[in-house]
């Protein structure tokens, strides 16, 4: 079987993938961006806060950024998925569920992570539409509405003063026995913010709209969103075998450069941040990019 040689190959196709892709294309790096198009916010319907294309849904903000990466002649593309990637000397082994054999001298990872859900019906339907992550992703579209925050702890007593800002409308649910200190929902208590402590068993929803939650006793909630603090995994477990080091949070460990502890190896994105937003990792990727190319050119 024939290999495929590449300078860069980029794991992952979406913001922080393309906009590396982009980067490295007008470097004219012979780049291959492998990709299975199951972005993490592709049941979102809009994206905000990113410059010029705030509004947009993300899969039309992918699309462009394809067709325009896909300009740049010494960039490829591959529907598939990594399967495992060894390295030798100075260049990596990459094989892929279509089993082709690909080597590349540096590798980024653009894979994100993956969210877990939380055992409440329905959550999972509503994730990204009215479930959400961001204030400065969403939070202006449910400004002054019925809002809930899924947490508990010292995360649940910052986040919410927080997220005070887009509601005087705000509940936390602790999904069993609160432990938020009791000096902790005093403070709350005077911005109106106050604690429920009931099991959830089910979201109810239309078409991922919240309508109401309802809980382990029988009672419902009515609610327009909720914010949750979710538990996550990395997307791709290959860059900690290849010896990538992972904090404490669960991210890639990378420097200034988007370098990470394994020479030749990069990281961009959702899996190296707790900011995830598009228009951050579109900034991850064009400094990934910009430093590949620097370390080509003076052989790190």
């Amino acid at each position: 079987m024939n290999t495929k040689n590449f300078e860069v190959i980029i794991i992952g196709g979406s913001y922080a993938g393309l906009s590396a892709a982009l980067s490295l294309g007008r470097a004219i790096r012979k780049v291959l961006v492998i990709d299975n198009g199951k972005p993490c916010n592709r049941h979102t319907p809009h994206s905000h806060n990113f410059l010029t294309q705030d509004g947009r849904t993300p899969a039309t903000i992918a699309e462009i950024g394809k067709e325009q990466v896909m300009q740049y002649p010494t960039v490829q593309f591959m529907d598939a998925w990594v399967t495992e990637i060894k390295k030798e000397k100075e260049q990596f082994i990459i094989s892929t569920s279509d089993h082709q054999n690909l080597t590349a001298k540096k590798i980024l990872f653009a894979t994100g992570v993956k969210d877990l859900m939380p055992a409440i019906e329905s959550f999972d339907d509503c994730w990204g539409i009215s479930a959400i992550h961001c204030p400065y992703c969403h939070g202006y579209e449910y400004k002054g509405q019925k809002t809930g925050l899924l947490s508990n702890g010292d995360i649940a007593f910052e986040f919410s003063q927080l997220l005070h800002n887009w509601t005087d409308q705000l509940t936390i649910f602790t999904n069993g026995p609160s432990t938020i200190t009791a000096t902790q929902a005093d403070q709350l208590a005077l911005k109106n913010i106050f604690i429920i402590e009931k099991k959830i068993t089910k979201f109810q929803h239309l078409k991922g709209y919240i309508q109401s939650m309802k809980f382990s006793d029988g009672s419902t909630f009515q609610l327009d969103a909720i914010y949750a603090k979710l538990p996550f995994e990395q997307h791709s477990l290959i860059p900690e075998k290849l010896g990538c080091e992972v904090n404490v949070q669960g991210y890639i460990q990378i420097d200034e450069f988007q370098r990470s502890s394994i020479p030749g190896i990069y990281a961009a994105g959702d899996n190296t941040t707790s900011m995830r937003s598009v228009a951050s990792a579109v900034a991850a990727g064009t400094k990934a990019g910009a430093f590949i190319n620097h370390d080509l050119i003076s052989g790190n």
